[in-house]
């Protein structure tokens, strides 16, 4: 008797526990992010997780087609947190992909900077569905054992003696490259993003003039940052975040932006419409852009920070790579993402330069 007792209570004990258990996983969900490389590092992220005693898992995209597919195909219900760039946020906060942000529940809202806050990408009926988070340029990166002096041109990728020996992004920024070698941002880099039927034309032709020299189109950063440690390239479109990567390693890595200057992208915080942990998704998002941890991020990734109080937490050379104590000067050099109304035409002419041999 005291036996079936002992395992009653033991299984009443259990029970007890799972619901425990289950309440507090309830209290404290996990959150699930499909972002950029470089914006999960754990030496900013474990301080959230710790107070806020959750988990947050991570998945990283290579380019906006990819987010806005995983999005599309059903798997927008798998995510909480995205952080499209300015090249789709409008789309996504106008297809209700995204959820309005309460920002009297983000105080540091009002510290980002104006420029970006006040730029129309993701405000859409009186809402607000993203937050800026970090912006900065798609530079040439260069081997400087191989280039004794600063590349001046994107024209170099096709010198020929550069076989083999280069690697392009596979992103439409590529297309943007080329269309700007043929003068197409002039007298409007506005216009690199509506190009016409002929003027795609010349860019693919231009591109599969250039395809001799690509030794690999990469879609990650680590591909990227591999390709140079490999010694495979010695030159390619990057982003910042892979110099960070290639100085840590002492790889003798340069990084410039072209005379003829360069797309560039504001990466935006945004919520999905199908999260359920919409409340721990509005912390996260009031984490990430306050000052400490935009200098965190900006460690990591080398990107500029869309909170300028982060500059107070750096030291005078940091400020100055990141051109902080010249923002507007250094915004004027980079033409930044917008939506293309044709992007579908664009990527079929990407498709074509890809696929031919």
């Amino acid at each position: 008797m005291k036996r079936h007792a002992a395992v009653i209570t033991f299984l009443m004990a259990m029970a007890l526990g799972g619901l425990i258990a289950a309440g507090c996983a309830k209290k404290t969900p996990g959150l699930s992010l499909l972002v950029w490389e470089g914006y999960a590092d754990s030496s900013y992220i474990h301080a959230f997780e710790e107070s806020h005693h959750c988990k947050i898992s991570a998945a990283y995209m290579g380019s906006s087609d990819e987010l806005v597919a995983k999005l599309r195909g059903g798997s927008a219900s798998n995510y909480d947190v995205i952080s499209p760039s300015s090249d789709v946020a409008t789309m996504i906060a106008s297809s209700g992909l995204a959820a309005p942000l309460d920002l009297s529940k983000l105080p540091a809202y009002s510290q980002l900077s104006e420029r970006l806050r006040s730029m129309p990408l993701v405000r859409m009926n009186g809402n607000v569905y993203g937050v800026p988070f970090t912006w900065g340029p798609n530079p040439l990166l260069y081997d400087t054992t191989f280039f004794p002096k600063t590349p001046e041109s994107w024209a170099i990728l096709w010198d020929p003696k550069l076989r083999g020996k280069i690697s392009v992004w596979d992103e439409l920024s590529t297309i943007c490259m080329a269309a700007q070698l043929l003068g197409y941002d002039k007298p409007d880099p506005n216009h690199l993003y509506n190009l016409t039927d002929q003027e795609l034309e010349n860019v693919k032709k231009k591109l599969l003039e250039l395809k001799p020299n690509i030794r690999k189109i990469w879609t990650t950063g680590g591909e990227l940052t591999n390709l140079f440690e490999n010694h495979e390239i010695v030159a390619a479109m990057g982003w910042p975040l892979m110099t960070n990567q290639l100085r840590k390693v002492n790889f003798p890595i340069g990084e410039t932006i072209p005379k003829e200057n360069t797309t560039g992208w504001i990466d935006h915080l945004m919520i999905t419409a199908a999260s359920e942990h919409k409340q721990l998704a509005t912390e996260f998002l009031e984490y990430m852009i306050e000052a400490k941890t935009q200098k965190l991020v900006t460690d990591v990734t080398g990107y500029d920070p869309a909170n300028s109080q982060a500059a107070q937490f750096m030291t005078g050379e940091q400020k100055k790579s990141l051109h902080l104590d010249n923002v507007d000067d250094y915004m004027t050099h980079i033409y930044f993402w917008q939506q293309y109304p044709r992007r579908d035409k664009y990527n079929e002419i990407w498709n074509e330069i890809k696929a031919a041999q």
